[in-house]
């Protein structure tokens, strides 16, 4: 074992890969009354984005041991043990930073890094199962972290338990329904020659824009519905003017993919994910800065 070889592996945590994750994180914030803690909430990005998430990147390119294009790297690098040790080591410094936000933080930090290996790790391996995998990715990657979040950044149970935030933890929910089978369109043959039937292979290429233009649909009306309920209707139009580009490019992929499917790609996946994450986070930004002032 060497320095480099920890270097060699390090691409493999997919640090950057966790800017697609930062909408439920922005949402959740957006979605609590000021005043914010600005200190918990930088805290609650730190362990999430830069250690809890790369830590579950790297286990999953650890068993999966991906020859082909994987979420963030076209060409990833071998996997080594040196990769296991650099997952263990982000998992115990999400923890270990968990703490100073509370114990419920790092108790729900600790389930969201034991489901996350569920997943992959190959005496249970959840990415079997299509209809289970899907539960557990687009509850704990939605719901789960947005009220996580929200626990972090200091939020009351009051606050959490509150029906009209409970539906919006549902519309993250919906919308990871949307996207999540997307991320998987691109890798068919890897996941069949694995064992591995993944949502989007059980629907097949049509069939997963189909199911994701249906689960992000409801997850928009369930949006609106709710911020009319919060009479935060001016959150409603920044929503809606936010994620135009992402209904023209999902439109546009949909169409081509409908006329070939050899463009449900690495290329477009990847293009349609880094759209949609910088349109919402930026439409939630925008929710969340409107109110401070």
């Amino acid at each position: 074992m060497s320095l480099a070889a920890y270097r060699h592996a390090l691409p493999l945590l997919r640090i950057p890969f966790s800017v697609y994750l930062m909408p439920v994180f922005w949402f959740g914030l957006s979605a609590l009354p000021a005043p914010l803690d600005g200190m918990r909430a930088f805290g609650v990005f730190v362990v999430l984005h830069l250690l809890a998430y790369p830590a579950s990147n790297g286990y999953n390119s650890y068993y999966d041991r991906d020859e082909g294009s994987i979420g963030g790297l076209k060409q990833p690098p071998k996997v080594s043990v040196e990769l296991l040790h650099l997952v263990w080591l982000f998992d115990v410094l999400a923890l270990l930073g968990s703490c100073f936000l509370g114990p419920l933080f790092t108790g729900l930090v600790a389930v969201y890094l034991v489901v996350s290996k569920a997943y992959s790790y190959e005496g249970i391996r959840l990415k079997k199962y299509p209809l289970l995998s899907t539960v557990v990715v687009v509850v704990f990657q939605g719901a789960f972290t947005f009220l996580m979040t929200q626990v972090g950044a200091g939020a009351s149970f009051v606050q959490l338990l509150e029906p009209s935030n409970l539906l919006l933890a549902l519309v993250s929910t919906l919308f990871l329904c949307g996207s999540y089978p997307l991320t998987q369109v691109y890798q068919h043959t890897e996941d069949r020659q694995r064992g591995d039937r993944t949502i989007s292979l059980v629907l097949g290429i049509r069939g997963t824009f189909v199911f994701a233009a249906i689960g992000l649909l409801f997850g928009a009306m369930l949006l609106g519905f709710t911020y009319w309920q919060r009479q935060e209707l001016r959150n409603l139009v920044i929503f809606l003017v936010a994620t135009g580009p992402v209904v023209a490019v999902f439109s546009n992929w949909a169409w081509q993919v409908w006329r070939n499917p050899a463009a449900a790609d690495f290329e477009h996946t990847m293009r349609m994910n880094q759209i949609s994450s910088l349109c919402l986070s930026a439409a939630f930004v925008a929710m969340l800065v409107w109110q401070r002032l």
